[in-house]
């Protein structure tokens, strides 16, 4: 049976000749269609729909409109796609036996030459990023594809396709296959660290807006939305030894940790603070840097944790829950520094001019030598005052520094992971409390080859979202019980 109708972007005719014989070795296949851009494109035997981008609601009404089979496979790279032996058929089998709106696999893929082995992760309830990452080949139940499709009463110009997996996800599960089916090329050879910037990016603000549109939809047919209402918070709690507490985890940073410190000591303010560095066995001399500095100043706290067994976010649990933390407790990473001396005082006044739990700023990206660098300014200004938090569940980072009323955190406390924790902070506060933003540049973040996301392998970028995923499912089904 000609079970498969398939759909790949028209690049040019080598590119597509290569598919084509690729993906005609398939018993299953009954038709190739080619999406172009270009109403001239034309490839001798083969129909070509006329699209605007890949992205678009337009685009999915032309491709539904043309999924007669039972499946309907999207190839999203303008790059030649290489079917592994029966790889159709794999898909069409497990398709079949999981009744699944959506199936996809893992892939090999080819860059600078060279080919390697690119598993991706299940995909779960919590896995509303736009940019999840499910391959090039997207093999849909073309039936719910349609059905999708028809639902849709918003004309997307960038978030059709977004669109259409969250409706299908409504309808039956996505599936993926532990199985390496096809090969791509990958064209983008950016480093990890450089790639998570590209959502806050001015330049891709309108397709952002769209796929908040999208998300927030979706929450809403799911019954996971959650209106503007927030609590009150009095700050009335007066059993504090100090204002603030900048608290700053660090293990083996000994090239900057002291820029790092001065820059929390040299703050003016009209309120006392206090700055707890929670040294998780630091063995670079680390910690002899940090005596050196206590020795000089009483406001420094330094803290050796008795376990042994903590990441960022255990280190963060020992400085908060600390008897000498102060009302609020404010973030510093050990190889960052504060924009200048005013940044504490305006985060504090925020707390109260805000009347929140938890407060983000915004920082520069600097390189080693702090000298600003692209992107520049990070100051996620997706944030709104009313759907913030709602938009927080499609994203994956709400910004830095980050600040929280001490005796919210104490009760909620932090995951003890050394990834994800203070995402997972901005989702549980955000259910119940606002979160109160500056876009003023708060502080410098380095950009160094000893950041722990500067380059990721696969392996751990999939930990990393996998984990993210998993916070934003645990979210979902607290707010749907509210």
């Amino acid at each position: 049976m000609k079970q498969i109708n398939c759909f790949i972007p028209f690049e040019n005719a080598a590119q597509v000749a290569t598919t084509i014989e690729n993906l005609s070795q398939s018993a299953l296949l009954n038709k190739i269609y080619l999406l172009s851009t270009n109403p001239e494109s034309s490839f001798e035997g083969y129909e070509t729909i006329v699209i605007d981008n890949l992205q678009s609601s337009s685009t999915m009404r032309k491709i539904a409109a043309k999924s007669d089979t039972e499946y309907s496979l999207i190839y999203t790279k303008y790059t030649t796609l290489e079917t592994g032996r029966f790889a159709l058929e794999r898909f069409a089998r497990i398709a079949t036996d999981t009744e699944a709106g959506l199936v996809y696999s893992d892939y090999y893929e080819i860059k600078d030459g060279n080919r390697s082995a690119h598993p991706v992760i299940d995909y779960q309830e919590g896995s509303l990023r736009d940019d999840f990452n499910f391959g090039s080949v997207l093999f849909y139940n073309a039936a719910m594809l349609s059905e999708a499709v028809e639902a849709n009463g918003t004309d997307y110009q960038f978030a059709g396709l977004y669109d259409t997996r969250l409706r299908v996800s409504q309808q039956a599960e996505l599936f993926h296959i532990n199985e390496y089916l096809y090969t791509e090329v990958e064209t983008d050879t950016r480093k990890s660290g450089e790639k998570q910037f590209d959502y806050v990016d001015p330049r891709n603000r309108a397709v952002q807006i769209e796929m908040e549109i999208a998300c927030t939809e979706h929450l809403k047919m799911i019954g996971a939305y959650l209106a503007p209402e927030f609590k009150d918070i009095a700050f009335d709690e007066n059993h504090f030894p100090v204002e603030a507490s900048v608290i700053i985890p660090v293990k083996n940073r000994v090239k900057t940790i002291s820029d790092a410190i001065q820059s929390v000591l040299l703050q003016k303010t009209t309120f006392p603070f206090n700055l707890i560095i929670v040294d998780n066995y630091s063995n670079d001399g680390t910690s002899e840097l940090i005596e050196s500095f206590a020795q000089k100043d009483t406001r420094l706290i330094h803290i050796v944790p008795e376990r042994k067994d903590l990441g960022i976010g255990g280190c963060w649990n020992e400085g908060v829950h600390d008897s000498r933390c102060g009302k609020f407790a404010v973030q510093l990473d050990s190889d960052d520094v504060y924009q200048d001396e005013n940044t504490l005082q305006k985060i504090v006044d925020a707390f109260y001019a805000q009347n929140c739990a938890m407060v983000v700023g915004s920082y520069t990206m600097t390189n080693f030598a702090m000298e600003t660098i692209a992107p520049g300014l990070i100051d996620h200004k997706e944030w709104t005052p009313d759907n913030g938090r709602n938009n927080a569940l499609r994203i994956n980072g709400l910004g830095a520094p980050r600040a929280f009323y001490t005796p919210v955190l104490r009760d909620i406390k932090v995951p003890n992971t050394s990834y994800g924790e203070d995402y997972a902070l901005g989702l549980r506060i955000s259910r119940e409390y606002q979160i109160g933003r500056i876009y003023d540049s708060l502080y410098l973040c380095r950009r160094w080859d000893e950041n722990s996301d500067a380059s990721l392998d696969v392996v751990k970028m999939n930990g990393h979202n996998l984990y993210k995923d998993k916070i934003r499912t645990i979210e979902l089904k607290a707010r749907k019980k509210i």
